[in-house]
């Protein structure tokens, strides 16, 4: 593959407002790419300026600082995004008691969750908060200022997730609803499986996504295949467009039925996204012990997302919020090849977020992840150490040194070492 040479600009811009920085240049030394090539990769204005051969580019440029970061010895990616995170009830198992919406708390747990799956290497996230019941719209509120706080770090958007839509109790959820949005929410969401009518739940929100012109994401189980399919056919055509998850009761279905379901949500261009780490406190605890068919769905041409769900809340107390373990969970447990398990984390994952492509070409958003190796199977296996980058510029890094001590095998099998000294 050659060089990559200046593209034209694609359009970076996100529902969260954000404005693309005119970031001082940054040079990535020496990383591998995943086709087996060695680069330098000048980045600027929080694009990819420039793409070439180890050693052939320089950090010049009018908005160039001399910036450089060798990344000999690392696997340099497109950054992963986080579909389905929880931010409001993050880092939360270990609390005693009633969990607190107290706005200063739902912030900071936010906030720590948000940096977390930075350091993790997801640049974007979709955080689905609770609107109504006992908190109002005060821990959506606290995660908008979450949102603000990160700004220049990570992108965080909010989905808004009514109880109930329909019946006595309907109007209220409805009324809340169409507030969040006012107050800054992007995506209209909720659990249809939870409200005494799911179908006209299910209405009710795409009729207000429809009216404000929002995305849809939808918690639910997926476990009725007529439900599914009613569902699918309200959506279909519906811009910005739908994404359902976990549907871990897919797996629990007959294998034609799971099929046909697929094709239905195919051709209604319906996402879906997977959360193989485990469960989420969207949906009851039914969706906890399976992950939804991901190979029947992406060969029935369904776009197949992979997101974190919990992290460390009561729906899984060892949640970690790591994008490359979700890829790693669906190559080792579910047979997709590394490539295809990290899309779903990268591509598919920023496509569902509605966010632009990456490629490691020019003209791209820079957006990256270097991980050390070098093969993506090796990375999805002992991703350590890490380093971020965000519109162009390092925002987190995690480095792990491995120390041995000294003995006579280790020394003459001729065995790499990483580390200095010895351990006693």
């Amino acid at each position: 593959m050659p060089d990559s040479q200046p593209q034209p600009h694609h359009s970076s811009s996100s529902r969260s407002g954000t404005p693309s920085p005119d970031g001082a240049g940054l040079l990535l030394c020496g990383a591998r790419l995943t086709d087996g090539r060695t680069v330098d990769v000048r980045l600027g204005g929080g694009r990819i300026e420039a793409v070439g051969t180890a050693g052939s580019l320089t950090a010049g440029g009018p908005r160039a600082r001399g910036a450089r970061v060798d990344l000999t010895g690392y696997l340099l990616l497109p950054a992963p995004a986080e579909p389905h995170a929880h931010g409001d009830t993050a880092l939360s198992a270990d609390v005693e008691g009633p969990l607190s919406y107290d706005p200063h708390d739902v912030q900071r747990r936010a906030t720590e969750a948000a940096l977390l799956q930075l350091g993790h290497g997801a640049t974007a996230l979709r955080a689905h908060v609770r609107v109504g019941d006992v908190q109002g719209l005060s821990a959506l509120a606290a995660v908008l200022q979450a949102r603000r706080s990160l700004r220049g770090l990570a992108e965080l958007t909010a989905v808004a997730m009514p109880r109930v839509l329909t019946g006595a109790a309907g109007a209220e959820g409805l009324a809340m609803l169409r507030d969040a949005l006012k107050m800054g929410a992007s995506v209209v969401g909720g659990c249809p499986d939870l409200d005494p009518d799911p179908t006209g739940y299910a209405e009710a929100v795409l009729e207000v996504a429809s009216e404000y012109g929002c995305p849809v994401d939808l918690h639910t189980d997926a476990a009725d295949p007529a439900r599914l399919a009613r569902l699918a056919a309200m959506a279909g055509g519906l811009r910005p467009g739908v994404t359902l998850g976990p549907c871990a009761g897919l797996d629990r279905l007959p294998a034609e039925v799971v099929s046909r379901t697929a094709d239905q949500l195919a051709a209604a261009g319906v996402a879906v996204v997977c959360l193989p780490q485990g469960g989420c406190a969207g949906v009851d605890r039914r969706g906890t012990t399976a992950a939804a068919p991901v190979r029947l769905l992406r060969a029935a041409g369904v776009r197949v997302a992979a997101g974190s769900g919990a992290l460390r809340d009561v729906s899984n107390p060892v949640g970690r919020g790591d994008p490359l373990e979700a890829a790693y969970q669906l190559a080792s447990r579910h047979g997709l090849r590394p490539e295809d398990a990290y899309d779903t984390v990268s591509g598919s994952a920023r496509a569902v977020l509605g966010l632009p492509e990456v490629r490691v070409e020019a003209g791209f958003p820079a957006e990256l992840l270097a991980v050390r190796g070098d093969r993506l199977a090796g990375a999805l296996s002992l991703a350590y150490s890490r380093i971020v980058v965000h519109r162009g510029r390092v925002v987190a890094r995690t480095s792990a040194v491995r120390e041995y001590c000294n003995s006579a095998g280790t020394a003459e099998s001729g065995l790499p070492r990483q580390g200095r000294g010895e351990v006693s």
